[in-house]
């Protein structure tokens, strides 16, 4: 069963029986008990998700510590490919995404993204170390919100994720 499916027949199951206990669910899915507990805690949380695409891993690791002291909804993709997947799977508030990685480059998981109706509004921020003029452009033109080269000022990035995050709200 594909997960939007389970979390649609978890909900009905709620309105259906308020009361219903997450064993109750798990059984009448025929699932286990923590997959839905797990799902149940993803549906309640209410932060902003941030997905960060980036394949060097220190990168990715100090930036989501960083984002989550913000307390945002961090997730992460280490190429192109399972970019498009979490995107997909996840359905974040904002994408950070590096340029240069293996399968698909950042130009073109943009350009995916931005191509299909369902995901081509998520806000897409290019975070890379190519600073040329012409890769800037490109990467606007893709569809990118917003351009910031490495190495980069946190608190800048974090003022530019809020300011593309509201944009988005209005």
């Amino acid at each position: 069963m594909e997960q939007e499916q389970i979390i649609k027949d978890i909900l009905e199951l709620i309105e259906q029986q308020p009361d219903i206990t997450n064993k109750e669910i798990a059984r009448s899915l025929s699932l286990p008990e923590n997959m839905i507990k797990d799902l149940l805690e993803e549906l309640s949380d209410t932060r902003q998700k941030i997905l960060i695409v980036d394949d060097e891993l220190d990168t990715l690791t100090a930036l989501k510590r960083a984002l989550e002291a913000d307390n945002y909804n961090v997730v992460e993709a280490a190429d192109g490919l399972s970019a498009i997947e979490m995107v997909k799977a996840e359905k974040p508030d904002v994408v950070l995404l590096d340029l240069m990685m293996p399968e698909i480059d950042g130009f073109g998981v943009c350009k995916r993204l931005r191509l299909d109706p369902i995901y081509k509004q998520i806000p897409i921020i290019m975070l890379t170390a190519k600073g040329d003029l012409s890769d800037k452009i490109e990467g606007i033109e893709m569809g990118a919100d917003d351009y910031v080269t490495k190495p980069f000022n946190l608190h800048e990035l974090k003022a530019r994720i809020k300011m593309v995050l509201r944009r988005a709200q209005d």
